[in-house]
C-alpha cells in the first residue's frame, strides 16, 4: 500500500480490503488466544494473544475478561441490563464485550421521546457500523474499567504503549501522512466488519433472549447463536466465525477446528443457516418481541402488531 502511494491512492484504497481482511483474521486468532483455544499451552496463547492485540488496537485481557461476561450473559435479558434501563444507559460490560444493546418491545415503548432517540441513534446504521466500530477500536480500547482487574487494567497501558511504538515506527519510517492514509481506511473497513460479526451473531430474527430464571446456556448457544454460512474465501478472512453456535457451546474449540465439528455431529446438521441474503435484513431488527419470540423492527406495523401480542395498548 505504501508504494501504490506513488501511483494512485485509489490503487492504495483497492488494496485497503485485503488488508483489512489479514487485519481481520488476526483479530480472530487474537479471539481464540483469549479463549485459551489457539495454541494447547495457555502462556502461549496469551503472548501470542497479547501481541495480536497491538496490531489489531485491543488489550489482550482487559478485552478477554469483559468477552468472558458476553459468554456468560448471551441471551439472559435480566444480566443483559441490570436495571439501567431507566434513564437509558449503556452497561459497563457492553463497552468492549461486542455486545448489541437491544431492548425488548414494551421496554421500548415505556421510554421517553428523548430516550427514544437515543436508542434509535444507536441501532442506526450509519453510526452502529461506520462511526461506532472506529470510536471503539481508537478510543473506547485506549481506556481501562474499573470493573475489570488489575492484570486487564495492566494489558491496556502496555498495549497502547505497544501501539504508540508501533505508530511512531512508521511514522519515523514513512512519514504521518502516508502512515494515516493507509492505516485509517484498513482500520475502518475491518473494525466495521469486525463490528457487523458480532452483530449477525446474534442479532436475526429467531435468535434467544430468556429472563435468568429460564435461561439456558445451550439454548442460548445453539438458538441465540448464528450458523452464518458464508463463502469459503470469506470462512478463511472470518477464521470459521460463522460457526458461531458451535464456538458458544464450547469456546475451547479452535476457529480452525469449528468447520469439522459442524460437520461430523448430526445435531447441527438441521441448523437453519443464516445467509449472506438473510443476513442483510437483520440490519432492520431493533428490538426484542418478548411474545412472539422474534427480532422485530421500529415500524408501527411492527410494534402494533407486537402490543397486540402481548395485549398491550398503543403508544
Amino acid at each position: 500500500m505504501y508504494i501504490s502511494l506513488d501511483f494512485s491512492y485509489w490503487l492504495t484504497l483497492a488494496l485497503a480490503p485485503l488488508a483489512a481482511g489479514f487485519q481481520l483474521r488476526l483479530f480472530i486468532i487474537f479471539h481464540d488466544c483469549c479463549h485459551l483455544s489457539f495454541f494447547k499451552s495457555a502462556k502461549a496463547n496469551e503472548i501470542v494473544g497479547s501481541i495480536c492485540g497491538v496490531f489489531c488496537f485491543t488489550p489482550y485481557f482487559h478485552w478477554r475478561y469483559f468477552h468472558s461476561l458476553h459468554h456468560a450473559t448471551t441471551g439472559n435479558l435480566t444480566k443483559r441490563l441490570e436495571g439501567e434501563i431507566i434513564p437509558l444507559t449503556i452497561p459497563k460490560y457492553m463497552k468492549t464485550n461486542g455486545d448489541v444493546l437491544t431492548l425488548t418491545v414494551k421496554e421500548y415503548v415505556q421510554l421517553t421521546g428523548m430516550q427514544k432517540l437515543i436508542y434509535r441513534l444507536y441501532r442506526w446504521l450509519l453510526l452502529f457500523l461506520i462511526l461506532m466500530p472506529l470510536l471503539i477500536f481508537l478510543v473506547m480500547h485506549r481506556f481501562a474499567d474499573v470493573q475489570a482487574g488489575k492484570r486487564a487494567r495492566s494489558s491496556v497501558i502496555w498495549t497502547n504503549f505497544g501501539l504508540a511504538a508501533l505508530i511512531a515506527g512508521f511514522a519515523f519510517t514513512i512519514g504521518i501522512g502516508p502512515l494515516l492514509l493507509i492505516m485509517l481506511p484498513v482500520l475502518g473497513i475491518s473494525s466495521t466488519v469486525g463490528v457487523w460479526l458480532f452483530y449477525i451473531q446474534h442479532q436475526f430474527e429467531e435468535t434467544y433472549w430468556e429472563e435468568a430464571l429460564e435461561w439456558n446456556y445451550v439454548e442460548a448457544a445453539l438458538k441465540g447463536s448464528s450458523f452464518y454460512k458464508l463463502p469459503g474465501i470469506l470462512r478463511w478472512f472470518t477464521g470459521n466465525i460463522g460457526y458461531h453456535h458451535i464456538h458458544h457451546l464450547n469456546p475451547r474449540i479452535p476457529n480452525y477446528n469449528l468447520k469439522k465439528c459442524h460437520d461430523a455431529s448430526s445435531i447441527f446438521r438441521d441448523t437453519k443457516a443464516v445467509t449472506l441474503l438473510v443476513g442483510l435484513r437483520s440490519i432492520f431488527y431493533r428490538l426484542w418481541d418478548e411474545d412472539q419470540k422474534k427480532m422485530v423492527g421500529f415500524t408501527p406495523k411492527e410494534l402494533q402488531a407486537a402490543l397486540k401480542a402481548s395485549g398491550g395498548e398503543k403508544k
